[in-house]
């Protein structure tokens, strides 16, 4: 048969050269389809026939095939080597198979083109209030919302359960998350995990009953699209949808051949990527609009209550949002456009339906702004407000012959450069005529105390008393110790006054404050009572700012003629956070630690290597060192399985510790068990102290070199490394321990910055991103603004952009006359902050 064929019209291709792949692979394949045409003679060209040529260029293929490809090969090219014998069929099911194999080689190796998204018209969302023009223009911010057409007194009482009364309060009611549905893929580049919506054609549909459940009815599509197959399925429950009536009209919804758009979160299922319970809307043609409101759409999600839907809160939105639009900026239009930031109307209406994340972004940019301006404005003002107010001028003279001078030669130490930097700007302050309001940051063991007292002394000697306030008994009592080694060598006379003082003791206390007798007050919030009057308060030092509320500082600023304010915290606040809660104050920061501190090695133990902990504690001990062990809680929970700290105490005592000395300092104690503790512990009859967080400010022993802190994931990073701060301060090596007894990989890896860092600053930064700022600051009297959008972790370059837009409005308006829109927006501010103060 090969003989009776003429030679075909090309017979250079049948050559064996070795070329690359892909021109080895067409001469083979153009062979084949040479082959295929002539009949499977075996053609013969010009230096081989078709079978020797195939044989040759198997034994010899393209250089860079792997093992496996060339061992398919060698098993066709046995096939070809009696290929002149075999009948027509066997040699065309030969060639088809070299075909084939051939064809998979090529497509193995082909980069697949990139796919485009599907493209999805959506029909433009209603512009009207639900209700037609009706409610038009009538709807203000103070609006009730049972008078919004379309929404109903029904409605309203449930949205009053979210405490959203008027227009405003709905307006601001953000979504809290958003299911992105605009992210359009191809079936096969769905992502498990993730939303997304495709455009496919239906394949199959079939609706039926469940075999186990007859109340529950199934839809299963099979979809396709250009790049592969998915399987889509809807459950329906209750007994109406198991008829067979309603079965089949379910089928004629998609029909075979129709066009559909899907939109949902992607699941994994032993058959791939799926759809479970999915939005599905028949498009009318392939390229017609989807009419649905939240397919192919970035969707809101809302904050909801029992009794309202998401359904009904998103049309209850829809109904107010385009009157929005109309309600004036309350910025300025040339700061607007100087900053480009879009209109307040467009980002209210915006920020409830973005079309993508990028949209969002602007919008939220906006009005997060804005939270933080109106934050800012308050702020300043307040500040304002302080300084137009007059103060003792405390002209200090100069010279070592002061109290200051004859204080600071009693240290054993010089002051650091960052000691002497802020006590200069805090004298600076005090010599004006205005009150000084100033916040000290430093790192644990920096030296704030010594700065307040030279501080406060340079007050007694100007002729007024101070004020030294702490926020527990046992900073107080610890602060008093402390000034009563240097006060009485410089003649200054002080006294201690806490909710622990006795009634004779008060009274007499009282007696001596008021006529001038105590030059030096130490207290905690008992100095805050009505009957502590003193003579001339000059200066008011408060410690651990944080711990304390705007309307306390202020109670104890009214007992003086405007005295000087000083806060101080060794809680390093970040940046953003200091501005939002400190803006009215002027941060001076000691960066710089006292020479010779010696560095704390920290390492990380899981529960079971606890007794390593016990046998370092042990070997300190027999060093003449003493150690803390310090507990979330106080006695044993029965919600978590936290250790408490009765309970570590009577095992350690008992068992762990038998011959040596274990005391309990805990918060329900009275404050003389509690002195009594701390006495113990400071006077070295105490070599283990176990306690909970109260040890985390105030007490002060330098023979402490360990630090235990049990269930260390319950605190954060910022209290943690206070309370390391507590060991380390004599000239032994120290040693604090976290023991973390949960799973969770991410608050390991938390307390792993612990165990890199000694640096606050930078442990406060994560912190503040990791559990954010009421977290950080361990209390609802901090002063935290009310911010609904804004995050002080994530927008701090909006936050500076405000504070700067702030300082220049209150600069050329101090009273913001000529901005009356943010005035009114300033002054609800403040109606709904003594609102929310007094309902607490």
């Amino acid at each position: 048969m090969a003989a009776g064929h003429q030679p075909p019209p090309r017979p250079e291709r049948l050559s064996a050269t070795p070329e690359s792949f892909e021109g080895w692979c067409i001469a083979l394949q153009q062979a084949c389809r040479l082959e295929a045409e002539r009949g499977f003679g075996n053609l013969q060209g010009r230096h081989d026939t078709f079978s020797g040529f195939v044989q040759a260029s198997l034994a010899a293929p393209a250089a860079d095939l792997g093992d496996p490809e060339r061992q398919r090969l060698a098993a066709l090219a046995r096939g070809f080597d009696r290929y002149a014998s075999l009948d027509l069929s066997a040699r065309q099911s030969l060639v088809q198979r070299l075909r084939q194999a051939l064809h998979a080689l090529r497509r193995a190796r082909q980069e697949p083109g990139p796919v485009s998204a599907p493209r999805l018209r959506l029909a433009p969302l209603p512009t009207e209030p639900n209700g037609g023009g009706e409610g038009r223009g009538r709807l203000t911010p103070e609006t009730p919302l049972a008078q919004v057409a379309g929404i109903g007194a029904k409605t309203a009482t449930r949205l009053a359960a979210l405490g959203l009364l008027v227009v405003r309060d709905l307006v601001h009611h953000y979504p809290r998350d958003y299911l992105d549905y605009a992210h359009l893929v191809r079936i096969a580049g769905l992502e498990p995990g993730r939303t997304a919506t495709i455009v496919a054609t239906v394949r199959r549909s079939h609706a039926f009953g469940s075999p186990r459940n007859p109340n529950l009815a199934i839809l299963e599509l099979h979809l396709q699209d250009i790049t592969g197959r998915l399987r889509v399925t809807r459950f329906f429950a209750g007994r109406r949808f198991s008829s067979p009536g309603w079965l089949k009209s379910q089928q004629r919804l998609y029909p075979v051949g129709a066009t559909v758009a899907v939109s949902g979160l992607v699941k994994e299922s032993p058959y791939g990527p799926c759809f479970a319970d999915p939005l599905l809307e028949v498009l009318e043609a392939p390229g017609a609009p989807v009419r649905s409101e939240r397919i192919g759409r970035f969707v809101p999600v809302y904050a909801l209550t029992e009794g309202l839907s998401g359904e009904q809160l998103s049309k209850a939105v829809a109904a107010v949002l385009p009157e929005v639009g109309r309600w004036p900026d309350p910025l300025p239009e040339p700061l607007r456009r100087e900053l480009d930031l879009p209109r307040r109307g467009e980002a209210l209406q915006g920020i409830h339906r973005p079309a993508d994340r990028e949209a969002l972004q602007r919008w939220r940019r906006r009005l997060v702004f804005d939270e933080f301006l109106l934050l800012q404005l308050a702020l300043g003002q307040r500040r304002q407000r302080l300084r137009q107010q007059p103060a003792p001028a405390l002209v200090l003279p100069g010279g070592a012959d002061d109290l200051v001078g004859r204080f600071l030669a009693l240290l054993p130490f010089p002051l650091t450069g960052a000691q002497s930097r802020v006590l200069a700007e805090i004298r600076a302050d005090m010599a004006r005529p205005r009150p000084m309001a100033r916040l000290v940051q430093g790192d644990v063991g920096s030296g704030k105390t010594v700065v307040a007292l030279a501080a406060l002394l340079g007050a007694i000697e100007a002729g007024c008393q101070g004020a030294l306030m702490a926020p527990t008994e046992v900073l107080a009592a610890q602060h008093f110790q402390k000034l009563a080694q240097w006060l009485p060598r410089l003649n200054v006379s002080s006294d201690l006054l806490t909710g622990s003082t006795p009634v004779r003791r008060r009274r007499r206390l009282l007696q001596d404050l008021a006529n001038g007798q105590v030059r030096l007050l130490v207290g905690t919030h008992a100095l805050l009572e009505d009957p502590v009057q003193f003579e001339r308060l000059g200066l008011v030092v408060v410690d651990e700012q944080h711990r304390f509320g705007v309307r306390q500082r202020g109670r104890l600023l009214a007992k003086g003629l405007q005295p000087h304010l000083l806060t101080m915290t060794a809680t390093p606040i970040p940046r953003t956070l200091a501005l939002s809660i400190h803006g009215d104050l002027d941060i001076s920061q000691i960066d710089e630690l006292p020479p010779g501190r010696t560095p704390i090695r920290t390492r990380l133990l899981r529960g079971a290597e606890r007794p390593q902990a016990w046998e370092l504690v042990r070997q300190q001990v027999a060093l003449g060192q003493q150690a803390y062990v310090v507990l979330p809680l106080v006695e044993e929970s029965e919600k978590l399985d936290l250790r408490s700290a009765v309970e570590v105490h009577r095992h350690l005592a008992g068992e762990v510790f038998p011959g040596l000395a274990v005391g309990l300092l805990h918060g329900r104690m009275n404050g003389e068990e509690k002195q009594q503790a701390i006495d113990a512990f400071q006077g070295g009859r105490c070599q283990v102290l176990v306690s909970t967080t109260v040890v985390e400010v105030g007490v002060d022993v330098p023979a402490a070199s360990v630090m235990v802190i049990e269930h260390a994931e319950r605190f954060g990073l910022a209290q943690l490394h206070q309370l390391r701060g507590r060991v380390g301060r004599g000239a032994a090596a120290s040693h604090c321990l976290l023991i973390h007894d949960g799973d969770s990989a991410t608050a390991r890896q938390r307390l792993e910055l612990l165990v890199r860092s000694a640096d606050g600053f930078e442990i406060a930064e994560m912190d503040l991103r990791l559990r954010g700022p009421g977290q950080v600051l361990g209390t609802r009297q901090s002063g935290l603004p009310d911010l609904a959008l804004a995050s002080l972790s994530d927008d701090g370059d909006v936050l500076e952009a405000a504070r700067l837009a702030a300082r220049r409005i209150l600069e050329e308006d101090p009273g913001l006359e000529r901005h009356p829109a943010l005035r009114v927006a300033l002054e609800e501010q403040r109606r709904r902050s003594l609102e929310a103060a007094q309902l607490n």
